[in-house]
């Protein structure tokens, strides 16, 4: 369960960057910090969701589903 929560956390966190990114794209103000830092957070977090998810499947902390055929 505490696996289902941290990749539910890092996705909540994805999405709140990509906002973030928008917001920034959108208001145009050159003092600003620049869009790519929050899409390469969004970038970062995704691959830690996937390495997270693989190395729960290779541990066996969470079962994939079975095979639909």
């Amino acid at each position: 369960m505490l696996i289902k929560i941290l990749v539910g956390g890092l996705i909540l966190f994805m999405v709140f960057n990509l906002f973030k990114a928008m917001m920034i794209l959108l208001k145009n103000e050159p003092d600003s910090p620049p869009m790519s830092k929050f899409i390469g957070r969004r970038l970062i977090v995704s691959a830690v969701i996937i390495v997270l998810i693989l190395l729960a499947v290779a541990f066996g902390l969470i079962t994939p589903n079975p095979r639909p055929y």
